[in-house]
């Protein structure tokens, strides 16, 4: 699964914004319902740059990440840099941006894209997100948009999260969460999944994994419902299994979750 998120991730990267934000994620077959799926508008974020912003997201985690200035900040499955670079602007100069992807297109894209900006205090390294390439307690504030959902090994990542915090530092990250069950078709499409559907899991449980892995004032920053034109379904489902899914009260949504590392520091019991 990870080699074929690096695939089509890739094959993102070398596409335009306009194809992307009309497909899942960048992935699938563009719809002709609806321009925008997923992604929220960045326009409005001091520091955003047209030329980072691949369409990709399914929320705006760095609005809501209380971000100050001098803040080391890691954003992972950084894409071409869209919130590095928002994130750069509230840490300002004397901050560090780190952001993390284990697509080599898409990192050549954010260098260059920092080079012309001029930012050197904004860097990318490749890796995985379940194995963060960064020492322990370095992080004040981690982003990441519509990314764990990619991951099979959710609770790796946020156990990588929680290492890289400092005591004290917090999390803001923006997913797809279900509430229900999705079709089979759509579980096992590839397509699906590299476009941030199928590899969803349950909010609840999204929730749980994060309170079992030591991290405290759990809260929703955001929520919205999430919904998959006809065209799109319709390579996956036939019309009466579209009908039956519409029907079936499974929802699909954007959340963005905000969460501390304790001032502690050793995990999730020794601060109950």
């Amino acid at each position: 699964m990870k080699e074929l998120v690096k695939q089509k991730y890739t094959e993102i990267a070398l596409q335009d914004k306009a194809e992307n934000q009309a497909s899942c994620c960048g992935a699938g077959a563009c719809s002709t319902e609806v321009y925008n799926i997923m992604s929220d508008d960045y326009g409005a974020l001091a520091g955003y740059n047209p030329d980072a912003d691949l369409g990709l997201g399914c929320g705006l985690p760095t609005e809501f990440a209380q971000i100050k200035k001098g803040d080391t900040v890691i954003d992972l499955g950084s894409g071409a840099g869209n919130d590095c670079f928002v994130a750069r602007h509230e840490t300002g100069e004397t901050g560090k941006v780190i952001g993390i992807d284990f697509t080599p297109a898409m990192l050549e894209k954010a260098r260059k894209n920092a080079e012309k900006l001029g930012f050197n205090n904004v860097e990318f390294r490749e890796g995985d997100v379940e194995n963060i390439p960064v020492s322990d307690d370095i992080a004040d504030v981690v982003v990441s948009n519509c990314v764990l959902n990619l991951v099979p090994d959710k609770d790796a990542v946020l156990k990588d999260i929680y290492r890289v915090l400092k005591p004290g530092g917090h999390f803001s990250i923006s997913d797809i969460v279900l509430a229900g069950a999705l079709p089979e078709n759509i579980q096992q499409a590839a397509e699906m999944y590299a476009g941030c559907v199928s590899g969803a899991i349950q909010k609840q449980t999204y929730l749980d994994l994060i309170k079992t892995n030591g991290f405290s004032k759990i809260m929703l920053q955001k929520e919205k419902t999430i919904h998959i034109p006809d065209d799109i379904l319709s390579a996956y489902l036939s019309a009466e299994e579209i009908k039956q899914f519409r029907e079936s009260g499974t929802g699909i949504y954007s959340v963005t979750v905000y969460a501390e590392k304790p001032v502690c520091g050793c995990g999730p019991d020794c601060c109950s």
